[in-house]
Order: C-alpha cells, then sequence, then structure tokens
C-alpha cells in the first residue's frame, strides 16, 4: 500500500512538473510576443520623433541661412552703395566689424542627426533580441516541443535601399559621399 501511494505522490508530481513546465514555456513565448509587439511600436514612434527632430531642425537651420543672408546683404548694399569714395571705402570696411555667420545650429543638428540615429538603432537591436530569442524558445529542445508549432515573428527592421543593394550584391563600391560633387567640380562643371 505504501509503495502504490509513494508511486502515486510521484506520479502526480512529475505530471504537475511537466503541466507547469509547459505552461511556462508557454507564457515565455506569449511575453516575448507581447513584448515585440510593444517594440515594434516603440521604434515606430521613435523613427516619427527622430524624423521630426530632424526635419524641424534643418528647416531652422535654413531659415537662419536666409534670414543672414537677406541681412547681411541689404547692410553691405547700404554701407557701400555710394560710388566714387574709393579707398575710403574699402578702408572703413576693413575697420568695421561685420555680422558673423554662426554655425552652432548646423553643429548642433549634425549631432543631433547623430544621436537620433544612434538611439534609434538601439531600439531596433533591442527588437532583433527579442526576436533571436523567440526564434532560441521555439526551436530548440524541449521548448520546441511546446512553441515549436506556433508562428514565427514578423518584425520590421528600417535601413536604407542602400544597404539591400549593398547586402543583396556583396559590395559596397560607391563610397563618394557626396555622390559626385567633387568630380563635377574638376571636371569644371
Amino acid at each position: 500500500m505504501k509503495g502504490i501511494l509513494i508511486t502515486v505522490g510521484v506520479v502526480i508530481v512529475m505530471a504537475l512538473a511537466i503541466i507547469f513546465g509547459w505552461v511556462g514555456v508557454s507564457n515565455a513565448e506569449v511575453r516575448l510576443k507581447t513584448r515585440a509587439d510593444a517594440q515594434q511600436e516603440v521604434c515606430a514612434t521613435y523613427f516619427d520623433k527622430m524624423w521630426k527632430i530632424l526635419q524641424q531642425k534643418a528647416k531652422v537651420t535654413d531659415q537662419y541661412k536666409e534670414s543672414f543672408k537677406e541681412i547681411y546683404t541689404a547692410l553691405i548694399e547700404g554701407r557701400y552703395s555710394d560710388e566714387g569714395k574709393g579707398q575710403e571705402s574699402f578702408m572703413k570696411w576693413i575697420q568695421e566689424s561685420n555680422p558673423q555667420f554662426s554655425t552652432a545650429l548646423y553643429a548642433d543638428l549634425m549631432s543631433s542627426i547623430e544621436g537620433e540615429r544612434n538611439g534609434f538603432f538601439m531600439e531596433q537591436q533591442k527588437l532583433i533580441d527579442i526576436n533571436r530569442e523567440h526564434e532560441n524558445l521555439r526551436n530548440t529542445i524541449p521548448s520546441s516541443w511546446v512553441v515549436g508549432s506556433r508562428p514565427a515573428l514578423v518584425i520590421k527592421i528600417i535601413k536604407s535601399a542602400k544597404t539591400d543593394e549593398v547586402y543583396s550584391t556583396g559590395q559596397e563600391n560607391d563610397v563618394d559621399l557626396f555622390e559626385g560633387k567633387d568630380s563635377a567640380k574638376k571636371a569644371g562643371k
């Protein structure tokens, strides 16, 4: 009698361990899927934020450039519009202090571009890691016995057409960052 109770007890404990293991693996897969969906949304909203910041900062720098050009042109024309002053006008120009064009907005824009792109990269990297975890769960034993038949995550990674081209050909030969502007200058264009 005692042996039967022990055997039944062991069977019950093993059955419970298997059930709790199965539930644990199933729940882990569901949590990864939920986490991936949330991270995908984070990536989308981060991209939206990044694009708006960079676009608006670029517009501010363009507006600053145009405003400076208008002010500086009018200032210079007003100072030296009287012909016939000759040397006197030239000497006055040397002695006067003229408004200086500040590159601080451009430096800030470049810093924002780098910072925002790095931040976006980190968010996409998190999404890739979640997908890797999910694939490991689906494809390794014993968890694959429980969740192996569940579908793979569908994640969207944002990258440029240039990246797709380089990876499809296995080559990256276009190293001219300024897209022929230097070669056009050399050709006299």
